[in-house]
């Protein structure tokens, strides 16, 4: 068991996974008190029984891409690793891992914003790159994939039935935690979204494969802010959902040797932030900042090559609720936080995100660090939130994009 706030990686084979759901195929898992231990049901009585309840396609089309997945490794077991890893931001303080940071620690941010790439066609799970793909997530891990669920987690899992497994042992998501899966093979396609999901045939999964003998297929599982509302401009849940997806695209490791050059140099984190954020302008602040960028570089060639972006989409934005626009900010904020060398946005033809790549380049033309654009949000949020403004962000921001003048935005603006 991977329990809530504890940090922790299990290595599950393959095959051992493929054990595990014929267990659920054939209901022999103990559910009694799964509820109360803040488990999902893993067997998969449920699903089988809604074809009879209430039969709909996208229910059927489910179950063939569970069917297929059993035809596969009944023909030819595959022979890999997945990981399943419960991420921690502690919300007190911890010797080995970053805390949950507040509002002050965003606010005097001087790392500078990651490139930010936007698609307005195509799908997450079909990048090409080695980015860490983001599942819209239940903060019970898979959702409704045993259910009546067919939307974006939904579908990741029935395509790529080895996430089930985490359902076993992996109790529900906290504010403060996210779930990392790295290994899993695909091994359907398909076609449609929601009530319109088929089933497309089989899939062979060209991905490579790690040192540890995972695939290079990263999932990280993190749950947005349910039906929100406008509670959502509220800066205290602005920090929720900027940490949770902090929390997710984190790699502890990275971090450690970003605080070891803060150490080293006699800075905290605030210090060195603020530091850098009021001297940007003079040769002490462009020293920091080039240290900085000299440090993003050497950890770029030391894993061996990778260039581990971010591909994201409209997060909590469905049947959740969420302003896509908010969220889109909130993780570019949190990728660049992190590290992480590119968010590659996916907008699935939203008309609120039609002028995101035209908002990101001006914002990356200025320079901005995350600091810069976390106060601008929280402005905006804030003016949202008394009713002060009802336009959407990018419009706030740019209104000279929609046709209202040229008048801009600026940090520290009268």
């Amino acid at each position: 068991m991977l329990d809530s706030q504890e940090p922790g990686i299990v290595f599950l084979s393959q095959e051992l996974i493929a054990a595990l759901l014929a267990c659920s195929l054939f209901c022999l898992f103990p559910d009694h008190d799964r509820y109360m231990k803040q488990l999902q049901i893993i067997n998969f009585d449920q699903l089988f029984a809604s074809l009879y309840e209430d039969y709909s396609q996208k229910q059927e089309n489910k179950i063939r891409c569970i069917i297929h997945y059993f035809q596969r490794i009944s023909s030819d077991m595959p022979k890999g690793v997945v990981s399943f890893e419960r991420k921690v931001l502690p919300f007190k303080g911890h010797a080995d891992l970053i805390s949950y940071p507040n509002s002050n620690f965003w606010s005097t941010s001087a790392i500078p914003l990651c490139k930010f790439e936007v698609h307005s066609s195509g799908l997450i799970e079909d990048q090409s790159g080695d980015a860490v793909e983001v599942d819209f997530a239940n903060k019970y891990l898979g959702g409704g994939a045993l259910g009546r669920g067919c939307v974006q987690e939904e579908i990741r899992f029935m395509i790529s039935p080895e996430l089930i497994a985490g359902m076993l042992f992996l109790p529900a998501m906290e504010e403060n935690e996210a779930i990392d899966i790295v290994g899993i093979e695909r091994f359907s396609s398909y076609t449609g979204y929601a009530s319109s999901f088929r089933f497309s045939g089989d899939y062979v999964d060209g991905r490579d494969v790690d040192t540890l003998g995972r695939r290079k297929t990263r999932i990280v599982a993190i749950d947005a802010l349910c039906s929100p509302g406008m509670r959502q401009y509220r800066e205290n849940l602005v920090l929720r959902e900027i940490n949770k997806a902090f929390c997710g695209f984190l790699y502890q490791f990275k971090y450690q040797k970003y605080q070891k050059i803060l150490q080293e140099n006699g800075w905290s984190s605030e210090q060195f932030d603020a530091s850098a954020l009021t001297h940007m302008g003079t040769s002490e602040g462009k020293i920091l900042n080039h240290e900085f960028r000299n440090f993003q570089n050497d950890y770029q060639r030391m894993e061996q090559g990778n260039n581990i972006g971010v591909a994201t989409g409209n997060w909590g934005c469905g049947a959740f609720g969420g302003d896509p626009e908010l969220k889109a900010m909130i993780q570019w904020l949190a990728a660049s936080q992190a590290l992480r060398p590119f968010i590659a946005y996916y907008t699935f033809g939203l008309e609120a995100l039609q002028n995101l790549e035209e908002v990101a380049s001006w914002i990356l033309s200025q320079k901005w660090t995350v600091g810069d654009l976390w106060n601008m949000l929280i402005e905006y949020s804030t003016k949202r939130s008394k009713g002060e403004t009802t336009v959407g962000f990018l419009r706030w921001l740019l209104p000279s994009l929609y046709g209202h003048g040229a008048r801009l935005n600026l940090p520290n603006s009268p």
